[in-house]
């Protein structure tokens, strides 16, 4: 296992780790999570990517390994992470993919610092407001209930809910893998609600014609968190951004089918390297 590193920005510690094959001259793949899980998130998908990339894994604030600060933070704050986790790596510019709460965190990093991002996936993400859609009625439902559940219930069913009926029938193992994970890489209630007020307040409809970066957006048809029709959004609004859509797929779409989505990521990333 590669050895944890430590960035820092604005005193706050950034864990992150380097991985890569014997090919040193591969393109550098920062990989970025979404709410509730630090780098050990990737599951499967991790070594289809290895084959191709120099991976950066890195715990976004508050998870993992990284630092933890009181109070709310921003999309902005965690972007400027990704960039000192680069700076303090020596990489000058990477391709960058990032999931859910991650592809809002992507986007603003390639916004924001163009000159860094090679390549852009988003998957499984929203523009933010104020154009686009909001949380399915389900899963606002499920978090309104949530305070009445064990610890465990909660668990249990925030992790089902984000897998898509097809997998849970095709990988009845899966459910059991994940909630093990969480229970093993616990995220703070303090962390997840600066989190998930982060991506609430993110607005990055209004900017995205500015990235400059060949963009792919992924997305699951069957995502009951993010609606999908974010995803036709996004691609709307960036440049000649490539829209792929996985019909069954749900909101971990990287775990549920770890093949088709590494081999999208991969052939838009070799073909639009540079």
């Amino acid at each position: 296992m590669a050895r944890t590193r430590y960035a820092s920005n604005e005193g706050l510690r950034i864990a992150y780790e380097l991985r890569w094959p014997a090919c040193w001259w591969r393109p550098w793949l920062v990989l970025i999570q979404g709410m509730g899980f630090d780098r050990a998130g990737w599951g499967p998908v991790l070594r289809r990517l290895q084959r191709r990339f120099r991976l950066v894994l890195m715990d976004n604030r508050g998870t993992g390994q990284s630092g933890r600060r009181i109070g709310s933070f921003a999309v902005a704050d965690m972007a400027r992470d990704v960039v000192a986790v680069l700076d303090a790596a020596g990489i000058r510019r990477a391709h960058v993919l990032g999931v859910s709460l991650g592809g809002m965190v992507a986007q603003e990093l390639a916004i924001a610092y163009p000159e860094l991002v090679a390549g852009l996936v988003l998957a499984c993400t929203t523009p933010g407001w104020p154009f686009g859609y909001p949380m399915p009625k389900a899963s606002v439902r499920l978090i309104a209930a949530t305070p009445s559940m064990t610890a465990e219930v909660a668990l249990r069913r925030h992790t089902q809910n984000a897998l898509s009926a097809w997998a849970i029938r095709r990988q009845p193992e899966l459910l059991t893998r994940l909630i093990e994970l969480q229970r093993h890489h616990p995220v703070g209630r303090e962390t997840l609600s600066a989190q998930a007020a982060a991506g609430a307040w993110y607005a990055g409809s209004a900017r995205q014609m500015r990235i400059q970066a060949p963009t792919l957006v992924l997305h699951g048809g069957a995502d009951a968190i993010v609606d999908a029709r974010n995803a036709t959004l996004l691609a709307g609004n960036i440049t000649g951004a490539r829209l792929v859509l996985f019909a069954e797929l749900g909101h971990l779409l990287f775990w549920e089918d770890s093949g088709a989505f590494a081999d999208a990521v991969t052939s838009f990333l070799r073909s639009n390297g540079r």
